[in-house]
């Protein structure tokens, strides 16, 4: 077994063929392949990286990536239906339902009956809540910021562009028009915009 802790030149060789769990013998991938794999590769670190400060946070919290990734869109979109958020995560509604109760348990999100349908349920953060998502928020964002001043001029069209790309095709619609939103400004004492 290969031990991912130690340098990896020398030990991975993409021109040979081996045989992998009994197997058939795998051809080597072409050199376009081989970049491609070198790309999946650099995604893996860097979402590793990306992760790991927002990770230690939570991790104090007892919370983890999914509780982020529903804290990151209710303060982003504060208002957001359940419905909606189920489609952004594409998770089902049991995964969703333990990680919002855990989350309203402890104070992080407030959940409303919808204005216009009384049977929406709306989520907001509470002030604990948003100032959760920023600490969270900060590290990936220092790090997004010295990557892309580091890529040099440009970088930040052709970074989003490749980001936009990929998302699946049918989704890049669905994802355009989140990102098109403007985040709904928290009111005093907890409530959001029109309630």
């Amino acid at each position: 077994m290969t031990d991912l802790n130690e340098p990896l030149s020398g030990g991975v060789k993409t021109g040979t063929k081996r045989r992998g769990n009994g197997g058939p013998a795998r051809k080597a991938p072409s050199p376009s392949e081989a970049k491609l794999l070198e790309f999946a590769e650099l995604l893996f670190f860097a979402y590793r990286d990306f992760t790991r400060d927002p990770d230690a946070i939570l991790a104090d919290f007892d919370f983890g990536r999914a509780h982020h990734r529903v804290l990151h869109f209710v303060n982003r979109h504060s208002g957001l239906r359940v419905a909606d958020l189920l489609d952004v995560l594409n998770i089902t509604k049991q995964s969703l339902s333990r990680v919002l109760k855990q989350l309203i348990d402890k104070g992080y999100v407030v959940q409303r009956a919808g204005s216009s349908d009384r049977r929406e349920r709306q989520l907001f953060p509470t002030e604990k809540g948003r100032a959760l998502a920023e600490r969270l928020a900060a590290p990936q964002s220092v790090r997004l910021a010295a990557a892309l001043q580091a890529a040099g001029p440009g970088a930040e069209a052709v970074v989003r562009r490749f980001l936009e790309v990929m998302v699946n095709a049918e989704e890049r619609p669905k994802v355009s028009s989140i990102m098109a939103a403007s985040p709904v400004p928290l009111k005093e004492g907890g409530k959001g915009g029109g309630q």
